[in-house]
């Protein structure tokens, strides 16, 4: 399989910890040369892009559930002590999620990155779902779990356009910054164990883009008419509490909460011209047209 050089490779320069993210697990974490890591901001199509990844490595079964398997590996809780030994018992081959930035993970030459990436108000409307949605069990792991760095996580306003707004003004607020992540992933973009995958390319060629991913990942599945079936929208929802972390419980309605439209655009009845050309000039600000039309559109 195609690597590179360490001296190639992006070094760790920070750690971030916050009430949701403590990135000083990965330098206790023993890499497998054939690691899958998927990669992204948050909501942009990441379970997904797990669940395609799941029925790769296991050719169309539906069992082990994704939810059980691919954990978010700097997600705080469980404790290290908890997690590490968990991800070394997996004996298929390992596919782990990240939210983290480029610079704040440790990259190993070792394993295949796929990032997936979706305009940053399609994804805002399907964080407010997520954080809005959220119950009582949900704030207390969040935030009164041991080891929680900063502030602690408050609730959602009802609003989706005065929730876009804060997260726009406030740089990811109250998470993290999308512009640090996506700069930071499309500046190793070109590194042959990178790919970068979107959500409109997804939905709008699932199996050509499957088949891409199975490619860069060197896997030769047999059973693509259950692979296909398992990744669609309708079989991820009819089965969300397989694919949400901890079964949904931790949000009101359960794992259909968590997968919740899978379509893009809802955004575009509520939220103000104005503001919608602001999040536009701050992209390609923060990011240069070609990324910031990436991030956008995809490739189509």
């Amino acid at each position: 399989m195609d690597t590179i050089t360490t001296q190639k490779a992006p070094h760790k320069i920070r750690d971030i910890q916050n009430h949701h993210m403590d990135s000083t697990i990965w330098d206790s974490f023993t890499f497998r040369d054939d690691d899958i890591i998927v990669a992204s901001y948050a909501k942009a199509g990441t379970t997904w892009t797990q669940q395609i990844i799941g029925q790769l490595i296991f050719d169309g079964r539906t069992e082990p559930a994704m939810g059980q398997v691919s954990p978010w590996v700097d997600l705080r809780v469980p404790p290290p002590e908890v997690k590490l030994p968990m991800l070394e018992a997996q004996t298929h081959r390992r596919f782990l999620k990240t939210h983290l930035p480029v610079d704040a993970l440790v990259f190993s030459p070792k394993v295949k990155y796929v990032y997936v990436a979706r305009d940053g108000r399609d994804l805002m409307w399907s964080l407010h779902n997520h954080h809005y949605n959220a119950n009582d069990q949900f704030f207390s792991v969040i935030n009164d779990t041991p080891g929680r760095v900063g502030p602690a996580l408050d609730r959602a306003p009802e609003d989706p356009v005065a929730y876009f707004r804060e997260w726009l003004d406030g740089d990811g607020y109250p998470f993290w910054s999308l512009w640090e992540n996506m700069r930071s992933w499309w500046a190793v973009r070109d590194l042959p164990n990178v790919l970068m995958v979107h959500f409109n390319d997804l939905k709008a060629d699932m199996d050509g883009e499957i088949r891409r991913m199975a490619g860069f990942l060197d896997i030769a599945p047999t059973n693509w008419d259950a692979i296909l079936d398992h990744c669609s929208f309708d079989h991820m929802k009819a089965n969300a509490d397989a694919m949400a972390p901890m079964g949904g419980a931790l949000w009101e309605g359960g794992g259909a909460t968590f997968i919740n439209k899978g379509t893009n655009g809802r955004w575009q009845a509520s939220l103000p011209a104005a503001d919608s050309a602001a999040y536009e000039a701050r992209s390609i600000a923060e990011l240069g047209e070609e990324c910031a039309a990436w991030m956008m559109n995809g490739r189509r």
